[in-house]
């Protein structure tokens, strides 16, 4: 039985992070059915019972410990984890738990990372120290290749996969449907999905996003509709723009399950994000999508796909996100051939992240 530790944003009830960790899941129980996982997570109850695995807290050294030294692998990943940017703690709690691994003598992969950026002469020598001795190193976009690149960190061989989320599969829309039902959000309207986060306390944004809305409503003769991908804060950043809006908007308020998403991102006719795994559900399930950037990881993910964002926080406009939306209506047929071909190939690559990890173990067991 092969024994992997998980390291991870898991356990804090955001969604693209519960949804790359239930992809990880899913695509290494399909290629090894008996495979033994533990996730190290900041609500081990929540995550033992939403995803059905072993979980240990992200709080208690002990446990950890315990984990990794009965552990044939750590992966640490999928998502942002190794940079400073959105928190200048956090990259050094996750380089902490793969230097445990590393001293206790457990291979070491970096799953789908998306790399960087890494600011200031600590940071980035303990990057080039640490992350410079795992077994196996897998990236997400070309982006983080490249940020691989800046550090120094020269083994082993990075390979460019793709976000884990690319590699679950579509759901059923009936679920999605009966959430819009039950908000009273459904109809013959076409619906357009909308997901937005807090950044910095900036009010520009929000004010260009209301605005965007309200003609979208008009001109689209559509139903707007927030959604959260992070509870609370999603919910009260989606009222605070509703409520600058003229035309009446849905805000949906629930915490939702990766399935429940999924399904409710598949009945939109178009989706309007800055959240990164809201743009990317939008991918799995055939949506058009307009991205809005506060990351580079945005940029890069709309680049693997050949898009470009409406703009970015600090000066987007609502004309620019309008420009971009009609440009998605009036082409959304042909944008979803083209997103369906591009993303059987980027699926493809994110189950690779699953398949290098049992190959290494398998290769590990002969020797």
């Amino acid at each position: 039985m092969n024994r992997i530790v998980v390291s991870g944003y898991y356990g804090s009830k955001n969604a693209g992070d519960e949804a790359m960790l239930a992809a990880m899941i899913e695509v290494l129980s399909d290629l090894d059915p008996q495979v033994n996982i533990t996730v190290i997570s900041a609500d081990p109850e929540d995550t033992a019972r939403r995803h059905g695995v072993h979980a240990v807290s992200w709080l208690s050294p002990g446990d950890i410990i315990g984990a990794l030294r009965s552990a044939d692998l750590l992966v640490s990943g999928g998502g942002s984890l190794l940079q400073n940017v959105t928190s200048g703690r956090s990259l050094y709690y996750y380089l902490g738990v793969i230097w445990l691994a590393e001293r206790l003598g457990v291979p070491v992969m970096l799953y789908a990372q998306g790399i960087g950026p890494v600011c200031g002469g600590l940071a980035r020598s303990l990057m080039r120290r640490i992350a410079g001795g795992v077994s196996l190193i897998t990236v997400r976009d070309h982006g983080s290749f490249e940020e691989i690149g800046s550090l120094g960190i020269t083994r082993p061989t990075v390979e460019v996969t793709a976000d884990p989320v690319l590699a679950i599969h579509p759901v059923d829309l009936g679920i999605g449907r009966g959430i819009l039902k039950r908000a009273k959000a459904d109809g013959a309207k076409p619906v357009v999905g909308v997901s937005v986060r807090e950044w910095r306390g900036w009010e520009h944004y929000k004010q260009a996003i209301a605005e965007a809305a309200d003609r979208v409503a008009q001109e689209l003769g559509a139903r707007v509709v927030f959604f959260p991908m992070q509870v609370p804060e999603d919910v009260r950043t989606a009222e605070t723009i509703a409520a600058r809006m003229k035309t009446k908007a849905t805000v949906l308020t629930d915490e939702f399950t990766t399935s429940e998403l999924l399904s409710l991102v598949g009945n939109f006719d178009l989706l309007l994000a800055v959240r990164l795994h809201a743009l990317i559900f939008a991918g799995v399930m055939g949506v058009p999508m307009v991205g809005v950037s506060y990351d580079p990881k945005i940029d890069r993910f709309l680049g693997s796909i050949g898009e470009t964002a409406a703009g970015n926080l600090t000066d987007v406009t609502a004309d620019a996100v309008m420009d971009k939306v009609r440009d998605k209506w009036a082409h959304r047929a042909e944008f979803r051939k083209k997103n369906a071909e591009l993303l059987a190939k980027l699926r493809r690559l994110a189950a690779r992240n699953a398949e290098l990890a049992l190959e290494f173990l398998e290769k590990q067991k002969k020797r």
